[in-house]
């Protein structure tokens, strides 16, 4: 366990945050120590506990409680905030989704950080960027996260296939091992909600590098062209079969489940999932690699789960504690070794024992810095509503838009978003 941040500097630095640009009034009086709760989406892996174990042993006074919230991000988000906008002082320690982080300090529901009092140097740099907001750091990132194909090793070798590094070798490979094994080729997460909306924002990046807001989130910068590129990849998918109708109400454990079952040859998921492939049925014959595009390699979305202080908080200084503790170095390793979740200190990437253990580290790292972030708005829950729903209503049968009126639609939706006041 590193060594943790004097009571005394804890206070100082959050008497400074209090003062901030978007902190909550009279939040420099909830800085006090004592039980917090940490609210962090479901853990279906199970290596929470121990981590939090250690913590509570070493901290009596000052106990964290697990309280887990349901597995899609946007219920998480839904119950965070409810209690936030109720100002309740239940949640201590916040688990956001790195979208959320414009959201959460606009609205006053977090409180900011002090920089040094982190060791952000040593993060991956992207992951770091996600925990910022108008020049503010307003949470401590934990996980990383970018899509990965996860693909059947075994029978790409019997097809005499290499993995797919272009969405024509993966529809070429995907219809031939339906067809042979009468398995879904292919299938990411396509439920209406924020997975499908990174699965479709992924399409259009991979499709010569198009993107649908800027990063800032003041202007909609979608090509129709690499759109309609991204949505035809996925829609002829459906259209020919080689990816499953099933998957339209597939979000992260059930794309997770058809792949480590094997009922799936290809798979977009995110890097947790490896962990539990390698106790699967599937263990030792499937692999890990970049999300294919256009005419190579795509680029995913960055993902992960950043930790925040709310400004309800009664218990502020253990919050901080709480959160040096968790983002540790030590504790990172177990995030990965214990949680399959990717760690955001860089050096943890280049270990050679870690890399033994999990060979697609070097891809993973690749896969994060070659990223594109979410847009950071405020209001980034109705930008992610709008595209998922209507590429949710593109891809379910009877198909009857046509791409350039579907992407038409969209732009136009979205453009009402950007200039509302």
């Amino acid at each position: 366990m590193p060594r943790l941040l004097p009571l005394a500097l804890a206070a100082l630095m959050l008497a400074g945050c209090a003062a901030g640009d978007g902190g909550t009034e009279g939040s420099g009086s909830r800085d006090g120590s004592g039980p917090i709760t940490l609210a962090i989406g479901r853990d279906t892996t199970g290596y929470l506990r121990p981590l939090l174990d250690r913590w509570n042993q070493a901290h009596p006074a000052e106990r964290v409680t697990l309280l887990e919230l349901p597995e899609a991000t946007d219920e998480q988000r839904a119950q965070m905030v409810a209690n936030l906008q109720a100002g309740s002082d239940r949640y201590d320690v916040l688990g956001l989704d790195v979208v959320w982080t414009a959201e959460f300090a606009e609205a006053g529901w977090i409180v900011p950080l002090e920089r040094s009092m982190f060791p952000l140097d040593r993060f991956l740099p992207p992951v770091v960027d996600t925990a910022v907001y108008r020049g503010k750091l307003w949470a401590v990132p934990y996980t990383s996260n970018a899509g990965l194909l996860y693909y059947r090793k075994d029978l790409l070798d019997a097809a005499g296939f290499e993995p797919p590094t272009t969405w024509a070798q993966l529809r070429e490979q995907a219809r031939a091992l339906h067809a042979e094994h009468g398995i879904g080729g292919y299938a990411g997460q396509f439920l209406a909600y924020e997975g499908l909306t990174v699965n479709f924002a992924e399409a259009v990046q991979s499709a010569g590098g198009g993107q649908i807001l800027s990063t800032d989130g003041t202007r909609v910068t979608m090509d129709p062209d690499r759109a309609e590129a991204g949505l035809d990849f996925l829609l002829g998918g459906f259209r020919e079969g080689w990816i499953p109708q099933e998957s339209l109400s597939f979000k992260e454990e059930e794309s997770r489940l058809a792949f480590q079952e094997g009922r799936l040859a290809f798979a977009r998921n995110w890097p947790h999932a490896y962990g539990p492939a390698t106790q699967s049925g599937i263990a030792g014959r499937f692999g890990v690699t970049r999300l294919p595009g256009l005419h190579g390699p795509g680029a995913g979305s960055l993902g992960g789960l950043n930790l925040a202080i709310s400004a309800f908080s009664r218990h502020q200084k253990s919050a901080v504690e709480f959160i040096r503790y968790f983002t540790g170095l030590e504790n990172q390793r177990r995030v990965l070794t214990d949680g399959s979740f990717p760690p955001v200190w860089t050096e943890l990437y280049d270990d050679p024992g870690l890399v033994e253990r999990f060979p697609y580290l070097p891809v993973l790292k690749q896969s994060i810095l070659s990223a594109r972030p979410r847009p950071a708005r405020a209001d980034y829950d109705q930008v992610s509503l709008v595209i998922a729903s209507t590429v949710s209503g593109a891809l379910t049968p009877p198909f009857e838009e046509s791409s350039d009126d579907v992407i038409a639609s969209l732009k136009g939706q979205l453009d009402e978003i950007i200039r509302a006041p």
